[in-house]
């Protein structure tokens, strides 16, 4: 009874002593070790007395945090070290919706939790959503792991249509700042960017990461990058390898774990653009010219590809990928790749060894896994990149070396139209010149190129979106500019990234763009209008004013690219996703034109490239157009525009 008594006593002190001198709590913890030494384990009281040295050891652990803020641990029932390894922010699929979580991962368990919302004044804290002690966590192999539940995904239209929001948005603060408005304002600009990236982060990621608990339940994330999936597996698959036990905390000690963490966080804020500060870097705008040389350091043969990513809006997206060397240990890719770049602060490498197993194929996605054999990351700095020449530098990783170069170029720059001084090839020509030489209708490049895509490239993940290999891009540019007998037995055998890359490129080197320097502010106006009639009426006098070969070729490569949008749940490529890759490609005005519209070079979602969106994808959705039809009605309209 007088053991009950003290405990009680204890118990009572040690909430009561939280708001008194520090060396009491620390007379008082020593009092509660020695009562311990002298319980029974089996003693009723015994899980009192530890109870309540826990409380009195978290509050001295909390005060010695505040002291040292890089203190990562927390005391665990047994006075062991519960170490934190990594935090983050990941989007978990949770009752067929998403969720952002702050998962935190310790020496011995793994924590999902949410923020509380929290009134003014009061410290902010965390919700435990559910754990997983490691012993108990396991990831299912593709073959082994149920069909994901099901997730409507985010409509890649409005996803676009987020990122020009956010960019004009921060166009509206920069203006702002600049002509020193009312903080106010900023502040309400500011509000709106980060609800608006906010989505952006929840709704964008689409790679999924399954984690289970050999007791229960399973749970599922969505990431957007595969680099950062292997960063979680290999954190706690190196933990694992401890010897770890299993246990089960009471609801005292999972509200102690959880409270821990948000002092213990090493991630505090989501990662979106409006959380930085002021004096961050904005990152990179423009184009990032990479190639990866080769690799070494493997143990043995295999078949070996490499991936690129680049970060934007926050998250990680991949851009690019080499073809596989097959069975080798020192491929050699030499292959060269253009990627845009939309505020990008970091460049990601990831190796991977191809498996051909048709077998071991991803429920949640449907597509095979491929073993990930190192990754790496490198700073895109700007004094490093910003130069004519190339920069050669080598990521290791896993014991493994890859060797690449790159060099970037700026926004303003890669927006020059330069009309060729070869009048005999088809690159920077005018289309006109084109269609007179060789007798046609529609270019013969495009033509070509948009049968061997229908042909084999329709169904391809990304087509018009991912990255060619730029040197077969450019071999394809020659063959085609000096009308190389051998162009079709050449594109038979060519990668079809690299033959989308190559029309794309076409359109982007014609002096004038397709729709013409005339009529781009027409065009502005008329995809401005509101009233539908009118817009209507506007855009197909449009069509109707522009030179015969421009409008047909236009009208050709319209129907194309609804064919293929026609494959979107197959190649993921929608009206609005086409719309976003072709629309200032073929709308964008030449250098001289485009001074009187082109606003900051830093701002690749200006006012400007989105109308040029916006125009395309009104021709894309608009029922089937007839160039004969178009001519019929000139005689009804003015042709001034």
């Amino acid at each position: 009874m007088e053991i009950l008594l003290i405990i009680r006593f204890c118990c009572n002190c040690t909430y009561a002593l939280l708001y008194k001198p520090i060396d009491r709590v620390t007379r008082s913890t020593l009092v509660l070790h020695d009562l311990l030494k002298h319980t029974p384990v089996d003693h009723p009281d015994y899980p009192l007395l530890q109870d309540a040295l826990r409380i009195s050891q978290n509050f001295l652990s909390s005060i010695n945090e505040d002291i040292d803020p890089r203190r990562t641990a927390v005391t665990t029932p047994k006075g062991e070290t519960r170490q934190l390894v990594k935090d983050g922010f990941l989007v978990e699929v949770s009752e067929s919706s998403r969720k952002l979580r702050h998962v935190f991962l310790f020496t011995d368990v793994l924590l999902c939790a949410k923020l509380k919302k929290t009134s003014a004044g009061k410290h902010q804290q965390y919700d435990c959503k559910w754990y997983i002690p490691l012993a108990d966590l396991v990831f299912p192999s593709p073959e082994e792991s149920e069909a994901s539940p099901q997730v409507h995904p985010f409509p890649d239209h409005e996803l676009e249509d987020m990122k020009m929001k956010i960019s004009a948005l921060k166009s509206e603060i920069q203006k702002e700042k600049a002509n020193k408005g009312q903080s106010r304002a900023v502040e309400r600009l500011k509000k709106k960017m980060f609800e608006n990236e906010f989505l952006l982060l929840l709704n964008s990621p689409t790679i999924p990461f399954r984690i289970h608990n050999r007791n229960g339940k399973s749970y599922l994330f969505l990431l957007s990058s595969d680099y950062e999936r292997s960063e979680w597996r290999e954190a706690i698959q190196k933990l694992q390898k401890k010897d770890l036990q299993a246990f089960v905390l009471s609801s005292v000690e999972l509200q102690v774990l959880t409270g821990s963490c948000f002092k213990l966080r090493t991630v505090h804020n989501i990662p979106v653009t409006s959380n930085k500060d002021d004096d961050e870097s904005p990152g990179l705008y423009g184009f990032l010219h990479v190639i990866v040389h080769s690799a070494k350091g493997f143990k043995q043969s295999a078949n070996l590809y490499c991936t690129l990513e680049v970060d934007s809006f926050g998250y990680f997206v991949s851009k690019a990928k080499t073809r596989v060397f097959r069975d080798t240990t020192e491929p050699k890719w030499d292959e060269e790749f253009e990627i845009e770049l939309e505020g990008s602060q970091s460049l990601r490498i990831l190796c991977y060894e191809k498996c051909y197993d048709k077998t071991k194929v991803n429920k949640d996605n449907n597509e095979i896994v491929d073993k990930i054999m190192g990754k790496g990351q490198i700073q895109l700095d700007p004094q490093t990149v910003e130069t004519k020449n190339w920069h050669t530098d080598v990521i290791e990783m896993n014991g493994i070396k890859v060797e690449f170069s790159m060099k970037f170029t700026s926004r303003d720059m890669s927006l020059k139209r330069t009309p060729s001084k070869k009048q005999t090839g088809v690159f920077g020509v005018k289309i006109s010149v084109v269609t007179k030489r060789e007798r046609s209708k529609v270019p013969y490049i495009v033509r070509q190129c948009v049968e061997e895509v229908e042909k084999r490239g329709i169904e391809e993940v990304g087509i018009y979106r991912i990255s060619g290999v730029a040197t077969d891009i450019q071999a394809l540019k020659a063959v085609f500019d000096a009308n190389n007998k051998d162009i079709l037995l050449m594109l038979s055998d060519m990668d079809i990234n690299a033959i989308a890359g190559t029309l794309k490129l076409y359109f982007r080197e014609l002096p004038e763009p397709l729709l013409t320097d005339r009529l781009y502010p027409a065009f502005m106006e008329g995809i401005a209008l509101s009233d539908p009639a009118a817009k209507e009426n506007c855009m197909m006098h449009l069509l109707r004013s522009l030179p015969d070969p421009n409008l047909i070729t236009f009208l050709f490569l319209l129907e194309h690219l609804k064919r293929v949008a026609e494959k979107e749940p197959i190649n993921k490529m929608s009206l609005h996703n086409l719309a976003t890759v072709f629309g200032p490609t073929l709308l964008r005005p030449s250098e001289v034109e485009s001074k009187a519209h082109l606003t900051s070079a830093a701002d690749i979602w200006s006012h400007d490239v989105m109308a040029q969106v916006q125009v395309l994808l009104y021709y894309l959705q608009h029922p089937p157009i007839s160039f004969a039809e178009l001519k019929r009605n000139t005689l009804y309209f003015s042709t001034d525009v």
